[in-house]
């Protein structure tokens, strides 16, 4: 702009003597939005759309403009009277203003994907860690499990007391449920159209007899069957991660309910209790990995059981409504399944 301004007083003071060439060549190659004034009345503007040279108000607006970002060059063209440029920055400066902005979330970008892929190059190891954990337990529970089935028979051979027999049947029942379970982390679950009244009344009276007697049970359903895709050993799993939170919420004591409710295409397995409650700040945070309220707890069984719920059988889980002192409500929904399907 100083070139300018010295090639525009060249031109000023030119007489026919003068070569001129060299101050025209600058003055026409400016690519500098430019406004030249004399006692506040623009004299002539350059690279300026003709529309706001036309309009008055705007040119007045755009040379207030001008002054903002940049000092005027004043221009002596003879002794003692001066004319002033005004000019703004070029298109290449203004485009040149945002590339660090465009180069640091180019940066910030890649710094996340790196860090995804290492989260989940992680996640992936800890998934078969764990998984392999599961499936040597389930292993190494049956056998002490066929040793268990194998006196189960000697005792119903002996005539011991059927209701014995009968209970501890139940309990070697549970825990070859629960071997099946940890079998089948780690790998895709076998889904069967099942009657899910069935499926969890099954569990909830399981667990309702082997609970403390101050827990007043209670089961809700539609007398009809209602079938959903599932896989009877995972969905006991979620009923009973989700009736012993509610036990421990009310510390062994209060009223435990689960209610199913269906509408055209969706089924409702809903869990309340009288117990603790959650804060409202804490309903999404329960589901996590590692997080707990018990002193002596892992922080897996909820975060299990929407795995279970969500990646296995497509379904949702949500804490529906909770109320400090007063008690939760958790619930689960699953698509339906027609009788054609």
């Amino acid at each position: 702009m100083q070139h300018w301004a010295e090639a525009q007083k060249s031109l000023n003071n030119a007489d026919v003597n003068t070569d001129i060439e060299l101050p025209l060549k600058i003055i026409q190659n400016a690519r500098i939005p430019i406004i030249l004034t004399e006692n506040n009345v623009i004299l002539s503007t350059k690279n300026i759309d003709s529309e706001i040279v036309r309009d008055k108000a705007k040119s007045a607006q755009l040379l207030a403009q001008l002054k903002d970002q940049n000092d005027p060059i004043a221009i002596e063209y003879v002794t003692g009277k001066y004319q002033y440029l005004y000019y703004g920055d070029s298109s290449l400066l203004n485009k040149l203003k945002y590339y660090p902005i465009a180069l640091v979330l180019i940066i910030v970008l890649f710094g996340a994907l790196v860090y995804n892929f290492y989260k989940s190059t992680k996640m992936a190891t800890q998934n078969k860690l764990w998984a392999g954990m599961a499936k040597e337990t389930a292993h190494q529970i049956g056998t002490p499990l066929s040793s268990l089935i194998g006196w189960l028979e000697i005792m119903k051979a002996d005539n011991v007391d059927p209701t014995t027999v009968s209970e501890i049947e139940k309990d070697i029942t549970r825990l070859q449920t629960i071997t099946d379970r940890f079998s089948k982390i780690g790998s895709e679950p076998i889904l069967e159209k099942r009657d899910i009244i069935q499926e969890t009344f099954e569990s909830y009276d399981y667990l309702k007899s082997r609970s403390s007697k101050q827990i007043n049970f209670e089961f809700k359903a539609p007398n009809e069957k209602i079938l959903v895709s599932l896989n009877p050993a995972l969905h006991s799993w979620t009923i009973e991660n989700l009736v012993k939170n509610s036990i421990d919420a009310m510390k062994g004591k209060g009223k435990l309910s689960i209610t199913i409710e269906e509408d055209e295409k969706q089924v409702k397995i809903k869990v309340t209790d009288t117990g603790k409650g959650i804060p409202k700040k804490l309903f999404k945070s329960v589901f996590e990995p590692g997080f707990t309220t018990k002193k002596r707890g892992w922080g897996l069984g909820l975060s299990l059981t929407k795995r279970i719920v969500e990646e296995y059988h497509k379904g949702k889980i949500k804490v529906l409504q909770s109320e400090l002192g007063k008690g939760t409500v958790m619930q689960v929904v699953f698509d339906k399944k027609s009788d054609e399907n």
